[in-house]
């Protein structure tokens, strides 16, 4: 089978540079490792990856591979000794634990991290609270602190990897011998071997329990958002920092206010005689009722602004304000005295109502009239 075209292989152009090739192969050679893609073709497309990327990373070997392609006479294809395909240096590194990290499966590592959803009324959300709350999470055992092993005792290093969490796996293909590595499945990646495991924990070095955590909730605090509590999720592993525990909040919505941001809004409905003539009425806040002056003539529809009467910002920059919309509100089931008052209103302004409470037959008479 025909070799592609090491550009198509990386999806680069010719006139890449050295670190545009280098960051096609990270991404493709993170996509194809073996250790990461389990179809039964990744082995040899990773392998066509790195074979593309030896080549065009290299000044020398790619001037060669644009004049001559893939019949360069210098090119083989045989044992020339074993190629590290699994190590690929800081690639391998980068992807899967890097460093010594990754190299030192004893190395100290952060706990992961926690997520607990927290359900505020609208209130609370405004003006924030104490609280407490319970979660089960991973923690030290503290019978072996946290090394497995029954007390007295301690873990041994693994005999099958040296310690090194990881076993080199040969296989003889035609582009020569080639190294892959794979996790140690006697001692799991951790390079070591507990032979007399803690009763308390199984060997597993923590126990899950359940934790009361305080939690102090801003005031201004929306829905959606989170609030970060460090060092309060999973334990960390052979003697890391513990993860951070994420609050999300989950705010009710209330059955007066809608919130946009920091600012407040709401209705109030009001008669034609109020908007009319002007009125001053009692408006509720977050903070109680406040008196507010409605101007006569003022149209459905109006908004008024009340500074500073809206939500305390959660990062303390000041507050949001409170919208008032007015409503006119048309009343029903008027009296006949009403109905006369307004006919009289109606005249007096140069207006003629056409009242639509008739009769069915009423109406079709007036239409055939029109």
């Amino acid at each position: 089978m025909s070799k592609r075209d090491y550009y198509e292989v990386l999806g680069v152009d010719k006139n890449a540079s050295v670190d545009e090739v280098k960051k096609a192969y990270r991404k493709l050679a993170r996509k194809y490792h073996p250790d990461v893609n389990k179809a039964a073709d990744a082995e040899e497309k990773f392998k066509e990856v790195k074979e593309a990327y030896d080549t065009l990373s290299d000044p020398q070997k790619k001037s060669r591979y644009d004049q001559f392609g893939h019949t360069d006479p210098n090119q083989g294809f045989g044992g020339g000794g074993a190629r590290d395909f699994g190590g690929f240096g800081d690639i391998f590194d980068m992807f899967f634990g890097g460093g010594a990290g990754r190299r030192n499966p004893n190395a100290p590592r952060q706990g992961a991290d926690l997520q607990y959803t927290m359900t505020l009324e609208f209130k609370e959300a405004v003006f924030g609270k104490d609280t407490e709350i319970e979660i089960p999470r991973e923690e030290t055992c503290q019978t072996c602190t946290g090394s497995g092993a029954k007390p007295g005792t301690k873990p041994e290093t693994c005999s099958h990897c040296g310690g090194s969490g990881q076993l080199n796996i040969e296989q003889n293909t035609p582009f020569g011998r080639v190294v892959n590595r794979r996790v140690c499945q006697h001692c799991e990646g951790t390079g070591k071997f507990i032979k007399e495991k803690c009763s308390t924990c199984g060997g597993k070095g923590k126990v899950r329990k359940r934790k009361k955590i305080k939690v102090n909730v801003p005031a201004g605090i929306d829905h959606g958002q989170q609030l970060r509590v460090p060092g309060q999720g999973e334990a960390g592993v052979n003697g890391g920092p513990a993860g951070d525990l994420y609050v999300v909040f989950n705010v009710k919505p209330h059955e007066f206010f809608e919130r946009d941001g920091d600012d407040v809004y709401c209705e109030m409905p009001l008669t034609f005689a109020q908007v009319a003539l002007g009125d001053e009425i009692e408006v509720p806040t977050l903070n109680g009722k406040i008196k507010l002056k409605i101007p006569a003539g003022t149209q459905t529809g109006t908004d008024f602004r009340l500074r500073g009467k809206g939500v305390p910002n959660v990062h303390g920059r000041g507050q949001g304000d409170q919208h008032v919309k007015i409503r006119v509100v048309t009343p029903k089931n008027l009296t006949d005295k009403e109905k006369e008052l307004i006919r009289e209103f109606s005249q007096m302004t140069g207006g003629q109502p056409d009242e639509q409470n008739d009769g069915f037959f009423a109406k079709v008479k007036r239409a055939f009239k029109g």
